[in-house]
């Protein structure tokens, strides 16, 4: 019986992170769209606000709901209250100060950095 409500309690507590979203992506990212615009992005436990170079800011409430990790390669899935589904990708292996948010496996929306911005196009030539 003691195994079973262990069982429970583990699958409960990852349960309750995953719905929060992961630290790996939380805080502050300067970020690119594929036009080159420049955002400020910041996440938070269950929200992350988009804000803009003219000052503009959005705030989306998410949720995570997938986690992948392959090769040492990071994607974590989020899903926001009003439907959308991004994915958040960490390119490089052991590096998670760039990644990209993008729809569910399609085009890049945003190129991010924690320390500067970046376009997508660039992404790939900082590991050089």
């Amino acid at each position: 019986m003691k195994k079973y409500i262990h069982a429970f309690l583990v699958t409960l507590v990852l349960f309750m992170a995953s719905c929060s979203g992961s630290d790996l992506y939380h805080g502050n990212w300067k970020a690119t769209d594929a036009n080159g615009n420049k955002f400020d992005i910041e996440f938070e436990a269950k929200s992350f606000k988009i804000k803009d170079m003219d000052g503009k800011t959005v705030t989306h409430e998410y949720t995570q709901n997938s986690i992948k990790i392959e090769n040492s390669v990071r994607t974590y899935g989020i899903h926001l209250s009003d439907g959308r589904v991004y994915n958040i990708f960490f390119p490089f292996a052991n590096d998670t100060s760039k990644a990209i948010i993008m729809f569910e496996n399609s085009e890049p929306v945003y190129t991010m950095s924690r320390n500067s911005y970046i376009e997508y196009k660039d992404l790939y030539q900082l590991t050089k």
